[in-house]
């Protein structure tokens, strides 16, 4: 087949706004164990057991874990074919503008215009690029705005799965694609709220509380205590993020994806 064959032939798959640019079998496999090691930080209270040396510390450790992993899934599609110098340009251009976008809405009533970014870069660029879209826009912008300390890795894994989830959402154009986009952009939303919350929940509020983390109850029972507690303390905050993810994308999606869309042809993504 032609250069010139295969270019028309990318351009047509890509501008079809059907989906993202296939994920290869080896950047997949390091996904699939990038995110089984990130919703093993988060749920790890689920399996704590009284006299488990488990703590905030730890952070820094799991920061070591995943951020090797992240440059494992950028490297697999660079050596891969999967990305080339200009794509890998473009993942640093929307790390930075969701960088700077980020301390805009921090503070106010969950209002994180960050977020429906990571959902257009990982639906224009596929799942890979919009996991270390999220993983390294939060890191850029906790730089940014010295925000660095032990959630730092937990915000890293929380946005990479955003933009994943993006670029594993079915095929969709025109309306109904905005539409999928705006309901992932108000689901992933409140499950980055919840994951945040998990984290951290068992050293928020001591022992002696009724929403408090017991480690000697069932891993139902202490979720059943967890959503209590998130929708008395976070509710509002998750539903203000998950309203400017809607709007922002309903807004301003169709245009943005279409210039991404129209550098992902001219970053030449495998296809």
């Amino acid at each position: 087949m032609s250069l010139a064959t295969r270019s028309s032939s990318t351009t047509r798959t890509i501008s079809a706004g059907t989906s993202a640019p296939r994920t290869q079998a080896r950047t997949a496999l390091l996904l699939v164990v990038a995110a089984a090691a990130g919703l093993a930080a988060f749920t790890w209270p689920l399996v704590w057991t009284p006299g488990s040396a488990v703590s905030p510390l730890q952070a820094p450790l799991i920061f070591a874990l995943v951020l090797p992993l992240i440059l494992a899934v950028v490297v697999s599609d660079l050596t891969g074919h999967g990305m080339d110098v200009k794509g890998l340009a473009m993942l640093g251009v929307l790390a930075a503008v969701g960088a700077i976008l980020r301390p805009l809405g921090t503070g106010t009533a969950g209002m994180e215009p960050v977020f429906f970014l990571l959902i257009l870069g990982g639906r224009a660029f596929g799942p890979s690029f919009g996991f270390a879209q999220g993983a390294i826009t939060l890191f850029a912008s906790s730089l940014l705005t010295a925000g660095v300390g032990p959630w730092l890795p937990y915000q890293m894994i929380a946005a990479g799965f955003v933009g994943l989830g993006a670029g594993l959402l079915p095929r969709a154009r025109g309306g109904c694609e905005i539409a999928l986009l705006a309901c992932w952009g108000f689901v992933s939303a409140f499950a980055y709220g919840w994951l945040m919350d998990f984290a951290f929940w068992p050293f928020g509020l001591g022992t002696s509380t009724q929403f408090s983390f017991d480690p000697a109850a069932g891993p139902w029972r202490n979720l059943h205590v967890f959503v209590l507690y998130n929708m008395v303390t976070s509710m509002g905050w998750n539903l203000g993020r998950a309203l400017t993810s809607v709007v922002l994308i309903v807004l301003l999606g169709p245009g943005l994806l279409h210039i991404l869309r129209r550098a992902a042809r001219r970053a030449a993504f495998a296809n």
